[in-house]
């Protein structure tokens, strides 16, 4: 008998401490006058799921940006970067000429990334384009071949498989030639990369990095933020930027075909805010603030004075945004550059779940009668994350976008160009978490001639495309609008 009075009060007494936790959690959300609807959704979990819900909010619910967790403000790469970005934007303030023709057309997206990013505007001497997983990681592994003074590779994927091993056995290969190599994994991302591979490479040389492993015991409010970049600096006179991670599945494909992506070499000034991203990270993840700026991984850029003359410039700039930054530098950066368009947008992205600001720019922005098209995959290797972007489909639709679905294996490209005279192409996927959770880089070209490679690209990849119509969408069964009724609750979330 005291046994069912003990068990009873226990859950009266747990009960209780649930709906107190959930009242404390909710009163908190509608306080901060957020997002209504991510605040809701928050709302709903905390109260309809006892403890699980909590546990969730903790883990992936709060925005830690503004309490400035992750900080660099100390570091002295982070000094030099603010203090060169402030004097660039007012030197280009007092002289607007400065900018060109080339420029001037986007003078307020220029201002706006110097001040919420810090990110110079910088020239490049090439940019390289590549649209396959194999090309951009054969490119990479020819790259590190090359390296004779240091490698810096960056990537959120790190596997065990044939692509790892090449990987692993190159950048030792060169560790023990005397090359400096330093490698940096996300402790999510590159989970099951074993300790055993860890040590060979750290054995030989190789400086290996794990960016906020996950432990037993590791503060709520760091475990949902990753650093999700994917960079490569050889001798501080070339890098990789893109979406390609080290994983055989970006070389080889998988069972529903080849894995398409967009990733960038790059030979010029841009190098220089690449490398000053990835020495950032390392410096965090090592937790020495006071490393000091390094003249050797910073060499002096060669100026081809022939090309200067002839106007063919390769201006760009390299925005980093993660819960580090005070602002939302690259869901800024796309707003911006979706509004600004006049003729045409478009879109690659594997992932599709924006916020109510990105949706309602496109939206407005195909109802302003500009041609904006964008190509998700049809399948999906995440299935919340697919019924979640189909549950946008209708209504960019309905305001007149243009919805391709590739077929032909999987896209993992994050692009945008507009009008055929910029674009944009790095890490971040056009989601909630590439915009607020995180760690991500994307590089912003101010070229015509690099966005006409890229819309050639989108124009080939719509060969391998459904397109998909108003009406026969609004006929697709019943069980899948449901999936995607569902998935689109949790789309704040994810």
């Amino acid at each position: 008998m005291w046994q069912g009075t003990f068990w009873q009060i226990l859950s009266a007494v747990l009960y209780l401490m649930n709906m107190v936790l959930a009242v404390f959690i909710s009163t908190n959300l509608i306080l901060r006058k957020q997002d209504p609807v991510k605040t809701l959704a928050w709302v709903m979990v905390v109260m309809l799921l006892p403890y699980f819900g909590v546990i969730c909010y903790l883990l992936f619910g709060q925005n830690y940006r503004k309490q400035k967790i992750f900080s660099r403000k100390g570091i002295a790469d982070y000094k030099l970067r603010r203090d060169a970005s402030i004097n660039q934007l007012q030197l280009i303030k007092k002289n607007p000429q400065l900018l060109g023709s080339e420029l001037l057309p986007f003078r307020k997206l220029i201002y706006q990334n110097l001040k919420n990013s810090y990110t110079l505007i910088e020239d490049n001497e090439q940019m390289e384009f590549y649209f396959t997983g194999k090309e951009a990681l054969d490119a990479m592994y020819h790259s590190i071949e090359e390296a004779a003074h240091h490698i810096h590779l960056q990537s959120y994927i790190f596997e065990e498989d044939r692509t790892g091993e090449y990987f692993k056995d190159l950048l030792i290969k060169k560790a023990t030639q005397g090359v400096e190599v330093k490698v940096m994994v996300d402790g999510v991302g590159s989970f099951f990369l074993k300790d055993p591979i860890i040590n060979e490479m750290r054995s030989a040389g190789v400086e290996v990095i794990i960016f906020s492993p996950l432990r037993l015991i590791m503060p709520f409010s760091k475990i949902n933020y990753r650093n999700h970049r994917k960079i490569l600096i050889v001798d501080g006179k070339r890098a990789f930027i893109g979406g390609v991670n080290i994983a055989d599945r970006y070389y080889y494909g998988t069972a529903a075909g080849e894995w398409h992506d967009t990733h960038i070499q790059v030979k010029g000034e841009s190098v220089f805010s690449l490398q000053a991203c990835f020495l950032m990270d390392r410096i965090f993840a090592l937790n020495r603030r006071k490393l000091r700026f390094k003249r050797k991984y910073y060499p002096p850029i060669e100026i081809n004075n022939e090309r200067l003359i002839k106007g063919q410039h390769l201006y760009s700039q390299i925005i980093s945004s993660g819960p580090d930054s005070d602002w939302s530098s690259i869901m800024q950066c796309y707003f911006s550059a979706i509004t600004a368009a006049t003729d045409h947008i478009y879109i690659v992205t594997p992932y599709f779940t924006p916020c109510e600001t990105i949706l309602n720019a496109i939206k407005i922005a195909a109802l302003a009668d500009v041609d904006v098209r964008i190509m998700l995959p049809e399948k999906s290797d995440t299935k919340i994350a697919h019924w979640s972007t189909m549950s946008y489909i209708a209504e960019l639709l309905e305001a007149g976008v243009k919805i391709y679905l590739f077929k032909k294996g999987f896209n993992h490209s994050k692009v945008i160009s507009i009008d055929g005279k910029m674009s944009i192409v790095g890490s971040a996927n056009m989601d909630v978490r590439s915009f607020e959770h995180n760690f991500e880089v994307m590089a912003v070209i101010y070229n015509s001639d690099c966005a006409g490679i890229i819309e050639g690209q989108f124009m080939e990849n719509i060969k391998s495309c459904r397109e998909v119509y108003q009406g026969n969408w609004a006929r697709r069964s019943v069980a899948d609008k449901i999936k995607e009724s569902f998935a689109r609750l949790w789309s704040p979330l994810l």
